[in-house]
């Protein structure tokens, strides 16, 4: 039994799978998500709850005929079909699995039209998208693509911190060096999967960010994520125009010669909502209109608390975790009033996280004595990427509180100058002794898919 958030969760594992949590019920008036389950719990009296939501939208019924649609008729490209030769080496970058893309969708159709279009196996490679996170598993792989593709095609890992598997491909005029994957910029068509969602540097993920980070060098990861790009007011959550890292991204992808992409954007319980395929700018640019309409929500005031859900697999480690306090302070306006508490709970049953960046932000978090010496040392020396991370935090930390919940990791939460609480009921109490009793609380069961705009009155 694993006792959350004041009431208990009973655990199923199967091998190679997440642990699964089951809520026993009782009654509770709010729910977010917890790992794979969810955490029910209820505010402290006298505290006014008020609970937010994407809007909602009717889940595709047939997703996969949605997806032979996009794929028969993108958005200002010829078909895939059309795009590519026979003899044609062909590189699809697809998403690590820190993303809830359903690549498993997407990616043998995309393959269907290689095969259309005479494009032999041999000359086709599937690369997970990593970045700077760890590698897929081989289970992951599986997961992700499914056994017949993993056994049938080549499928390799980037690899961002090797340097005989990069190719520099020159400067960008805003001055990115561009370091990416050698299957990508050897290719003859390069092509990318993707969902489209609130992003804290980008606005919105998906579209040309899949190569553009996912496949890129760490120079080039250096250089979009660096203090001066995150220290720029345009690089803003949901904002696309005049936006320096989306700009940097669409010339990065254009250097690493992405031609045609495949992306949806999902709903709360990651079902998709929307596929669209084709240009790397059109078929992005209907796909973020369509989900500004579903994630962007209006709010009439900041709050003294913000409760955000995370849910699986964001919530597995503390890096990927934190977005969700820095996603809600970082909105058009901080949804929390300065002094106030992001309760996030997050089982973090991966610690800080594995990859290159993930221990670069805990170290960079565990080894600082205080908050303001995290920005004072990114400002005058700068960080590696993978550690940008504890300069956001920091900056969410330097305003506001943050109680992580459920943490399997207590100690590590303290190390990052977060506040671990064992349950709900803790971590309101530990808000209340210092707020008062008296706190309006916004409720975001899904923080990462969930915009808060303050209405300007």
């Amino acid at each position: 039994m694993h006792r959350v958030g004041g009431f208990v969760n009973t655990t199923l594992d199967t091998p190679g799978t997440p642990c699964y949590a089951v809520t026993v019920l009782r009654c509770a008036m709010y729910a977010v998500p917890f790992s794979t389950g969810r955490l029910e719990f209820d505010l402290l009296p006298g505290m006014r709850g008020t609970l937010i939501e994407s809007h909602a939208v009717p889940p595709l019924e047939y997703p996969a005929a949605e997806v032979e649609r996009a794929l028969a008729g993108p958005l200002g490209s010829p078909r895939l079909r059309e795009l590519a030769r026979p003899g044609d080496r062909v590189c699809i970058v697809y998403t690590d699995p820190t993303r809830a893309c359903p690549d498993a969708l997407l990616v043998p159709p995309l393959l269907a039209e290689l095969q259309a279009a005479g494009v032999r196996d041999a000359d086709i490679t599937l690369l997970c998208g990593t970045g700077l996170h760890r590698p897929s598993t081989p289970a992951e792989k599986i997961a992700r693509l499914g056994p017949a593709i993993v056994n049938r095609y080549r499928v390799l890992d980037h690899a961002a911190q090797d340097e005989n598997s990069l190719v520099y491909l020159g400067m960008t005029e805003s001055g990115a060096p561009v370091w990416v994957n050698r299957w990508v910029a050897g290719a003859d068509l390069v092509v990318a999967t993707g969902v489209v969602e609130p992003h804290l540097y980008a606005g919105y993920s998906g579209g040309r960010k899949t190569v553009a980070v996912g496949a890129a060098g760490e120079p080039t990861i250096a250089f979009t994520h660096g203090v001066r790009m995150a220290d720029e007011p345009g690089t803003r959550l949901g904002q696309i125009e005049g936006n320096p890292f989306h700009a940097t991204l669409v010339e990065v992808a254009a250097r690493a010669g992405l031609r045609f992409i495949l992306n949806v954007v999902l709903d709360d319980d990651k079902r998709v909502l929307r596929v669209t395929a084709g240009d790397t700018e059109l078929a992005f640019q209907d796909l973020v209109r369509f989900a500004k309409s579903v994630y962007e929500v209006p709010i009439t005031q900041q709050y003294d608390i913000a409760i955000g859900g995370v849910g699986f697999p964001k919530d597995a480690n503390l890096y990927q975790a934190s977005r969700a306090p820095s996603y809600l302070f970082f909105a058009p306006v901080p949804v929390v009033r300065k002094g106030g508490f992001f309760i996030i709970p997050a089982r973090c049953e991966e610690g800080a996280g594995e990859g290159v960046g993930e221990q670069r932000f805990l170290a960079a978090m565990r080894e600082a004595p205080n908050v303001q010496f995290i920005l004072d040392d990114a400002r005058k020396n700068g960080y590696p990427p993978g550690q940008q991370r504890a300069f956001v935090m920091a900056k969410v930390l330097e305003e506001s509180n943050v109680i992580i919940v459920g943490s399997e990791c207590p100690g590590l939460v303290r190390d990052c100058k977060m506040i671990p609480a064992a349950t709900m009921d803790e971590a309101l109490q530990i808000a209340s002794a210092q707020l008062g009793p008296a706190c309006d609380v916004l409720i975001v069961p899904h923080a990462m898919l969930t915009l808060p705009v303050l209405q300007q009155k």
